[in-house]
């Protein structure tokens, strides 16, 4: 025998038994639901005892689609779900009724720009190519709602580059933006999990104005930085008038419930090409500071 094929497998796959247990011949036994396999059984998957199995199958579903997809590192974006696009908030400006919903549209108004600058920095963070190995770095990572969320996805979609959407179930109806990447569109169960995958691959982040789930979402990861659980990364938030009128920094150091060092974790930005500009230097003084290889 000149050339020995040794199988790569002796056992069928999962996916084969799966059909075969479907297969199977009707008789009582076969048609209760004890005898389902277990990976098949709903009902069992969604057990309040099997809680923490669909923590990990949550965690590891994304984990596998973003690495088959080659995704090093995410850009990843917060923000309202409810600043729209600035023709829409002139849309809704017109259309307010009464003067409660006409002074809300204008504020919309005025802070829908976001929306554009945002789209504007999906854009500049999608065109780097990829690595030598064939991975990709800061893919745009977003909400995949609405608003900011859509803008940011629609940025990577204007030069033609993927983009993740990580969207969450809630009691209302949220479908997934269209320019999310139909391969890299995830769903979550678990808030948790969910926001666990945003900083798993995150290399830096933007957070526009926002409210509840931005808050949440910045708060925890400014959390994760200032006790050195994550390494530091570029934290952009967009608009200084925004974030200064809402969240007073400086009283938390007065306070004595924060350091002056821990205002350094985040830093303010203005346009996309500064928070571009920004992520570059970050990263160029990094490289600078990282000590060279030994000599071989």
């Amino acid at each position: 025998m000149t050339e020995t094929r040794v199988p790569s497998r002796v056992f069928p796959r999962a996916k084969q038994d799966a059909e075969s247990a479907r297969a199977a011949i009707s008789t009582p036994q076969t048609e209760h639901p004890a005898y389902k396999l277990a990976f098949q059984d709903l009902d069992f998957l969604l057990r309040e005892d099997l809680r923490p199995v669909r923590f990990q199958l949550e965690l590891l579903k994304a984990q596998l689609v973003l690495d088959e997809a080659k995704i090093a590192s995410t850009f990843v974006f917060y923000g309202s779900a409810r600043i729209p696009a600035p023709d829409k908030a002139q849309a809704m400006l017109d259309l307010a009724a009464d003067p409660e919903h006409r002074r809300i549209a204008e504020r919309l108004v005025a802070k829908s720009r976001w929306y554009e600058v945002a789209r504007e920095l999906a854009r500049l963070a999608s065109r780097l190519p990829r690595d030598e190995g064939g991975r990709r770095h800061f893919v745009v990572c977003s909400g995949g709602g609405p608003s900011i969320m859509e803008a940011a996805n629609r940025g990577a979609a204007d030069v033609g580059a993927e983009s993740v959407g990580l969207n969450i179930v809630l009691p209302h109806e949220q479908a997934p933006n269209p320019y999310v990447t139909p391969s890299l569109s995830l769903q979550f169960h678990y808030f948790a999990l969910r926001k666990m995958h945003f900083l798993l691959h995150a290399r830096a982040l933007a957070a526009f104005p926002g409210g509840f789930g931005t808050f949440d979402e910045l708060f925890e990861l400014l959390t994760l930085i200032q006790t050195g659980k994550i390494q530091p990364m570029p934290v952009l938030l967009f608009g200084r008038d925004f974030w200064e009128r809402v969240v007073n920094f400086p009283a938390l150091v007065e306070e004595g419930v924060i350091s002056e060092r821990d205002l350094s974790i985040f830093t303010y930005v203005e346009t996309a090409e500064e928070a571009w500009e920004k992520v570059r230097l970050f990263y160029d003084e990094r490289a600078k500071a990282e000590p060279a290889p030994p000599a071989p």
